[in-house]
């Protein structure tokens, strides 16, 4: 696939390998605005990026835009993609740019070309008569999309305001072969089957009230299941030698000011006044770290000095972002600060991807790592920007591990390291992370003694694993399609008394199966257990115990498993000790 970089050369780039997928579906998004402003001339184009499934676009319509329209528009980019034009890139002045989109009344991109620093160049992809100020890159030819599908239309927010102007987003996907086009459909349908929400519901969970958007309501069985995640969190943590802290929910202005947070932040935290003082509530729990470092004194002996904290942290999501777990107002961060000498770095930020590994493979989720640089708002010094990527660089060339550049991406105070998990159906998840900081330490000023007896300023890491427990639930959910491990499974097993007669007997069962350390549940309705086992089968549970006559009999069970083929899920008759050994192994 030929890409077209903004300097005009034309790279081969895989559609598979990342910048090339982003410029397939940074030019879909080109050919989705061009064939809107052929049929709507009139519509003002605001911004669309390539995303991490497809691809969409604002735009701002002079009616109420429908999927009449939207179907019109997918016919539009099939002809335009027919067409075969080729892209071309030019350079021109921030002047000129201003004026060519003031001509067309592209009051959006103005307001764009605006914000960008007066010395700078800017560069424009023209394909046909349609012209877009971008920095790209695109692939070469439209004739490269072979399939092309718009899939739904929502509203957004110019720059994500509630108070800006309300525009229609278009989402689309596509792809360079149709045979990839058909495995994303069959993909978006059985994603449809394991949605969180739908299963978190009927598998009792959590709920979402409208009480509290994006403020997520975990259930008797949500919290079972939550809890088995941080316990195995907190035995792993505690193997790896890391100390666990809690740090305050809300903490005053001067702090996020110090840390650098509200100045780079700001949009992302909630405030509020306590006593004619400002404060804000915790976006992440890092300056609250550094708190508590300064509270010991360290040398090198003490070093790494790793804290981990199950931290709760609020962002103002807008409400049009929100999606079940996935993206939430409230969530559990599993964070952990590293504080290392400098030549404790790679070793360190190996042991982390080590750490990261082991989790993900538990849950079977393969991965792939993406490089973060600096990003333009940045803070600090091109030499510890340079010292901190290339320890980063180092620590995965030496370990093997394969990774992606995405150029300035990284945090304001650091690069990092993102580690995009894929679940069972295809889709990724960015979850972990590793951030390297050179800023905080100095911006709080703190040190160690070393082994010269002389101050010195130790090196961060930030990282977390799950990166939003309640987030990582729901990968859970749909990863598994409710259908957990037995270990994770809130309940483990389901007593289906045959009949109300049996009962007694059962609840002994039950008491033996709990002082085993067994999450178990009965069935005590009056129905047959063709029914209960039916409900059991819904409720995903890993084994289903039947207990009648003959089970009373003999002080046994017989037992049915959810995991096999339909002729093996029957497990026979066992000792209540048997079915023990089984789940806990």
């Amino acid at each position: 696939m030929k890409v077209l970089l903004k300097n005009g050369e034309i790279v081969e780039e895989g559609f598979e390998e990342l910048e090339g997928k982003k410029a397939f579906w940074h030019t879909s998004a080109h050919i989705l605005a061009q064939a809107v402003k052929r049929l709507y001339p009139k519509t003002k184009c605001a911004i669309g990026p390539a995303i991490e499934n497809g691809f969409y676009y604002d735009f701002e319509f002079e009616f109420s835009f429908s999927e009449k329209e939207l179907i019109a528009v997918e016919e539009e980019m099939k002809r335009i993609v027919k067409e075969s034009l080729s892209l071309q890139v030019y350079k021109v002045s921030k002047k000129e740019a201003q004026a060519y989109m003031q001509e067309r009344q592209e009051d959006y991109k103005v307001e764009l070309i605006q914000s960008l620093p007066e010395q700078e160049k800017i560069s424009f992809y023209k394909q046909g008569e349609y012209m877009e100020f971008c920095s790209g890159p695109h692939i070469s030819n439209t004739c490269q999309v072979k399939v092309i599908k718009l899939l739904s239309i929502s509203g957004s927010y110019w720059k994500g305001d509630e108070k800006g102007k309300r525009l229609t987003r278009i989402y689309g996907i596509s792809f360079p072969k149709a045979s990839q086009m058909e495995e994303y459909i069959d993909m978006l349908e059985e994603a449809k089957l394991r949605d969180h929400r739908k299963l978190g519901k009927q598998l009792g969970i959590f709920a979402l009230m409208e009480e509290g958007a994006g403020l997520p309501f975990f259930l008797p069985k949500g919290m079972i299941l939550k809890n088995l995640l941080l316990n195995y969190w907190r035995e792993l943590h505690k193997k790896e030698g890391y100390q666990e802290i809690s740090t305050p929910i809300i903490l005053n202005r001067g702090l996020w000011e110090r840390s650098g947070h509200w100045d780079h932040y700001r949009e992302n935290m909630y405030t509020t006044m306590v006593d004619n003082t400002e404060y804000a509530i915790k976006p992440m729990s890092c300056p609250g770290g550094m708190l508590v470092y300064k509270q010991g004194q360290y040398s090198y002996r003490n070093l790494p000095l790793r804290l981990a904290e199950l931290g709760l942290v609020h962002r103002p999501e807008k409400s049009g972002e929100l999606h079940g777990l996935m993206r939430v107002k409230e969530f559990t961060q599993d964070d952990a600060h590293i504080f290392m000498a400098e030549e404790q770095v790679e070793e360190e930020i190996q042991r982390v991807a080590k750490l990261i590994d082991a989790v993900y493979a538990k849950f079977g989720f393969p991965y792939y790592v993406e490089l973060s640089t600096k990003p333009e708002n940045s803070i600090g010094s091109e030499e510890e920007w340079e010292l901190a990527t290339q320890a980063l660089q180092n620590a995965m060339d030496s370990m093997g591990i394969p990774y992606v550049i995405n150029e300035g991406d990284g945090a304001f105070y650091g690069p990092k390291l993102d580690f995009h998990l894929k679940d069972s159906i295809g889709r990724t998840w960015q979850c972990g992370t590793i951030q390297l900081d050179f800023q905080l330490p100095k911006r709080f000023e703190i040190e160690y003694i070393g082994a010269d007896g002389e101050k010195h300023r130790p090196i961060m890491i930030h990282r977390v694993i799950f990166g939003s427990v309640e987030r990582f639930i729901g990968i859970l959910i749909e990863h598994y399609a409710g259908k957990f491990p037995v270990w994770l499974s809130p309940v483990q097993v389901k007593l289906l008394p045959v009949s109300n007669k049996y009962i007694v007997y059962a609840e002994q069962v039950l008491e033996e199966l709990e002082l085993s350390g067994i999450r178990v549940e009965m069935d005590i309705k009056d129905e047959k257990l063709g029914y209960k086992i039916r409900e059991a089968q819904l409720d995903k549970v890993p084994y289903m115990v039947i207990i009648g006559e003959k089970e009373q009999k003999n002080h046994t069970i017989s037992v049915r498993q959810r995991d096999a083929d339909t002729d093996k899920q029957d497990m026979g008759e066992m000792p209540i000790s048997r079915l023990v050994e089984i789940i806990l192994g």
